[in-house]
């Protein structure tokens, strides 16, 4: 699996013969996929996108989990798996013991020894209250892993507006902004009508019943009457923290 500075870097070593063409040749027959019995592993995605492919947990078995991550480990890219489940994580962490695990995102990783991470820009992650956290909670490690700053403004729901006119300053500085909320799902369309950066809406299946497992809090983002906000599925919290770094890398890049 190669990166952008490992493929530059490569280069300068043939054009200072440090490598032979041969060698870097070799090293891109590798591409695009890595192929196990059961999956095609992406080994394009960090030079195409620039973020590493992430590894979605459920269904897969631990044996998959492990052959899989010991591929990535063995490229010295980092490794994120989204949906962990706790007992398939104590299974990979039995065989993989650096593999690292977050219990209320459900989110496991590991990260290459001596990796150090410059933290780009900021992100906030609102949630409308404590029960919305296990999403809050996979966006917002899901930043940390890709090199995004976080900041957390948690169970500020539009019950207590006052709460997040208090975290005013703090959502002026952030470059992007994911608010996860279940119940009715307000709270996107208040945080939106207080920032210019874009807003991004994570509506969770927390709620009673007329919510209908986060089918109306969905549509009320959806219907939003403050623009500048976009949508992600149900209880998607990495799908949302993905798109955040993304924003954020963009806006650092060209110096906003």
């Amino acid at each position: 699996m190669v990166s952008e500075p490992r493929l530059r870097r490569w280069l300068r070593d043939v054009r200072q013969g440090r490598r032979t063409i041969t060698a870097v040749v070799n090293e891109l027959k590798r591409w695009p996929t890595d192929h196990l019995t059961f999956a095609q592993l992406d080994s394009h995605r960090r030079l195409r996108r620039g973020l590493p492919e992430v590894i979605f947990c459920e269904g897969k078995t631990p044996d998959q989990l492990i052959r899989i991550v010991r591929r990535f480990m063995a490229a010295r890219d980092v490794v994120i798996l989204s949906r962990l489940d706790p007992a398939d994580a104590q299974a990979v962490q039995r065989v993989l013991r650096a593999v690292r695990y977050h219990p209320i995102a459900r989110l496991g990783y590991w990260a290459p020894p001596r990796r150090r991470t410059a933290w780009r820009g900021l992100v906030v992650v609102a949630s409308g209250g404590t029960s919305d956290l296990p999403v809050a909670e996979e966006a917002l490690h899901t930043l940390e892993l890709l090199g995004s700053r976080t900041a957390r403004l948690y169970d500020v729901g539009v019950a207590g507006l006052h709460r997040v006119l208090n975290a005013f300053d703090l959502l002026q500085r952030a470059r992007a902004v994911i608010v996860v909320a279940g119940m009715e799902g307000a709270l996107p369309s208040v945080v939106a009508g207080l920032v210019r950066c874009p807003v991004i809406a994570v509506p969770t299946s927390i709620g009673y019943g007329a919510s209908f497992a986060g089918i109306g809090p969905l549509l009320t983002m959806l219907n939003s009457c403050a623009p500048g906000i976009g949508v992600v599925n149900i209880d998607n919290g990495f799908g949302a923290g993905y798109l955040a770094h993304v924003i954020n890398q963009a806006t650092v890049r060209s110096g906003r």
